[in-house]
């Protein structure tokens, strides 16, 4: 059985999960049953030529009885393997478990990707009920004594025979196993089961209260006066925001655009410092995450000291590149001592250029931060994202990412328009590489309400080869929240938002060119802080002169990006690059400090670890009563728990990469095709760290990213 959801991702899920109102959902006698499993397109077979989920036919009302059958027919899968009597093989056992619940994951593939990007209140309230049910479920099978049995023998045999994907398929489904308590006595089984059903309640109760404490605060600006210093399209969203609502005015609220907006343009200090202190104080007023947070950690400290483990870190990190905690803040502390110094002086720097400015203090607090920092990256570079954004045509954007990929990989690209979509702004495209297929991909660009913020990859089907044998190609999905076009105007990106697309990109060619016999090894089933490697890499063409000027043209005057325009985009790369890497690495060392506790704490205890855990890396002076962790998502409701420090670890491999990249040529194919070979393709069906080394030569070095960075000569 590929592993559908594993507890940690399982909870990412509900990042976003509102709390609706009560919906009486049907129920229906056997017979109606019947019909309705009949009549269900989840269930049948999906008989079209990518064989792609069928949405136009799909209702809500559909994935209830669904998910049900597909549990019932997983359980018959596992049943005929764990009641096999021939002899445990890899073939008849481990094999038998990856291939099997294929149903269950079309089914929950399309719910929980649905779910995240075209939302109802009938999916939210059946959001925990499914979930709830394929928790249950998975604990059954990784805890059926019987099918341990089998998995053991086969894990502790000879696998002189095997490949080494083989061995590692074992290896996986045996951790998965222990992993579920498989190895614990019936009471801790018990326990285990409790403790997953009551982690779920919390962290969706946390990402409702924060969904909740970030909704309840906005300000309505009468006209334009506390406004100066805001940009006209930025006005003009404001204003259409307040029409939605019916209101009459600017509205400005805590959501990430027009946080954001508030933060680097309004000139108006007291406005700044508001919207900050709302931002960061959010899980404390009536949506209350304190005592949340100190409950998720004893679950989490009691899951890790039931399987084993001193701490939650050293569960989660045990299949990491990174291995332990000890290896994680090696390289916090190394980056950390790199880039402080550096990360003082721009601060220094930043603060100078304030008081040259009209700032009317000596310190910079956090609220100002960001509006001195577009001034003077501003002044220096003389760019902005207005004036950049007539070059970035979302339409040509797309052509030119094609085109890199046609460049590097050989792909090519053909729109198919009658391959059913969840919403009409979606489009379809086969992928194809010297003329074989690849798989389908889905671009899903533009806001709606049924969707959450953010850009994302993720897969309706991964790539694995069946019982036969055949190529079972993926079915990939980019998900973004981009600006669409208005009555006479296109969709235009800013340069951000391209090299946003550009990550979400390089994360689906880590699917679409996934080459692997098993689903558990394919694609992106690799550990967290490999994860964000290729989609961090791509990532580096953003600012690549051929790369811009295969698309880069006004949408107005044909005109295409001036080079001069170019190199103050390469040189701005690096504008207070020390002290973003700083904050960055604050959240590594925030996350490292709530998972390595090693007994409970009070909420009482909450802004004490916080602020020790900070101090190491704190160039600003603190706030008071500023608690970040209440609203902390990505790792009390999301899957980054004792993972948050993986960005900067992707983040090194990726640098490391490109340098060869740019030693030899960005488009150097040789260079592309060893990438393809040894990382793209293979998925975690081989060792990564012998993988990399394949690939570069030598052993990932923090060396690139520092000087990538400009944090080192």
């Amino acid at each position: 059985m590929k592993k559908i959801i594993i507890i940690s991702l399982l909870l990412t899920i509900f990042s976003n999960f509102i709390m609706a109102q009560p919906i009486k959902l049907s129920t229906s006698t056997s017979a109606n049953t019947e019909q309705q499993i009949e009549n269900n397109p989840l269930i049948q077979n999906w008989n079209n030529k990518f064989n792609a989920p069928p949405f136009n036919s799909i209702k809500e009302s559909f994935y209830l009885p669904a998910v049900k059958y597909a549990i019932n027919l997983a359980k018959k899968e596992i049943d005929v393997i764990s009641q096999n009597k021939e002899k445990p093989t890899f073939e008849n056992t481990i094999q038998a478990l990856d291939l099997s619940g294929e149903k269950l994951e079309e089914i929950c593939a399309i719910f929980f990707n649905l779910y995240e990007c075209s939302n109802s209140p009938e999916m939210q309230q059946l959001a925990p009920k499914i979930s709830a049910m394929v928790t249950d479920y998975e604990n059954e099978v990784y805890q059926n004594a019987i099918l341990f049995k089998k998995v053991n023998k086969i894990y502790e045999g000879n696998k002189s025979k095997l490949t080494e994907s083989q061995e590692r398929l074992i290896q996986k489904v045996y951790l998965s196993f222990v992993n579920h308590g498989a190895t614990l006595s019936d009471d801790d089984k018990n326990k285990f089961n409790s403790i997953c059903q009551e982690l779920n309640k919390q962290t969706i109760e946390f990402s409702k209260n924060v969904l909740e404490s970030t909704n309840s605060f906005f300000q309505l600006f009468p006209n334009e006066d506390e406004l100066k210093g805001m940009p006209k399209s930025l006005l003009d969203v404001a204003i259409n925001r307040a029409k939605e609502k019916n209101m009459k005015g600017f509205y400005f609220d805590l959501s990430a655009p027009s946080y954001s907006a508030i933060m680097k343009y309004a000139e108006n200090r007291d406005i700044r410092q508001n919207f900050y202190l709302h931002y960061n104080r959010r899980g404390r007023d009536e949506f209350e995450n304190s005592e949340i947070i100190t409950s998720i950690l004893s679950l989490r400290l009691q899951m890790a000291k039931l399987l084993g483990y001193e701490n939650y870190a050293q569960f989660v990190l045990q299949e990491s590149m990174a291995k332990n905690p000890e290896n994680v803040y090696s390289l916090l502390d190394q980056l950390a001592t790199a880039a402080l110094p550096l990360a003082k002086e721009e601060i220094s720097e930043l603060t100078q250029f304030a008081i040259k400015n009209g700032f009317p203090d000596n310190t910079l607090q956090k609220w100002d931060v960001s509006f001195y920092i577009e001034k003077m990256k501003n002044e220096r570079f003389t760019i902005s994202e207005d004036e950049l954004k007539p070059y970035f045509q979302l339409e040509n954007v797309i052509q030119g990412v094609f085109q890199l990929s046609t460049n590097l990989f050989h792909l090519d690209f053909k729109e198919n328009k009658k391959v059913d979509v969840y919403h009409p702004d979606v489009k379809v495209y086969e992928v194809y590489q010297n003329k074989k297929f690849q798989g389908l991909l889905y671009l899903d660009f533009f806001p709606r309400e049924s969707k959450r913020s953010g850009a994302w990859m993720t897969t309706f089907r991964e790539q694995y080869r069946d019982e036969k044998g055949n190529d079972v190609r993926p079915i990939v999905s980019l998900v973004m929240n981009f600006s669409p076009s208005t009555p006479g105007n296109p969709s235009l990106l800013t340069y951000s938002e391209v090299k946003t697309f550009l990550h979400e990109f390089g994360h689906s060619l880590h699917a679409l060119l996934s080459d692997v016999d098993y689903k558990s090894l394919s694609c992106t089933n690799v550990p967290r802080d490999f994860v964000e490697f290729p989609s961090q890499l791509m990532e580096n063409w953003a600012s690549d002169p051929t790369f811009l000027k295969s698309f880069a043209y006004h949408y107005e005057s044909g005109k295409p990006l001036d080079k001069s325009i170019i190199n103050k985009l390469q040189e701005s790369e690096n504008f207070m690059a020390a002290y973003y890497f700083c904050r960055q690495l604050s959240f590594g060392y925030s996350d490292l400090a709530w998972h390595t506790l090693t007994q409970n704490i009070k909420k009482e205890d909450l802004m004490i670890i916080e602020n020790e855990a900070i101090q190491k890396i704190a160039i600003l002076p603190e706030v008071d009563d500023e608690l970040i962790c209440t609203a902390f998502s990505h790792i009390f409701s999301g899957g980054y728990a004792a993972g948050y420090y993986s960005y900067k670890w992707s983040e090194v491999l990726a640098a490391d990469a490109f340098s060869l990249f740019e030693e030899k040529g960005s488009y150097n194919r040789n260079v592309a095709e060893s990438y393809l070979d040894n990382i793209l393709s293979k998925g975690n069906s081989l060792e990564l760290d012998n993988q990399y080394v394949k690939f570069r030569g030598r052993k990932a070095s923090p060396d690139a990213l520092l000087k990538k960075n400009g944090l080192s000569k």
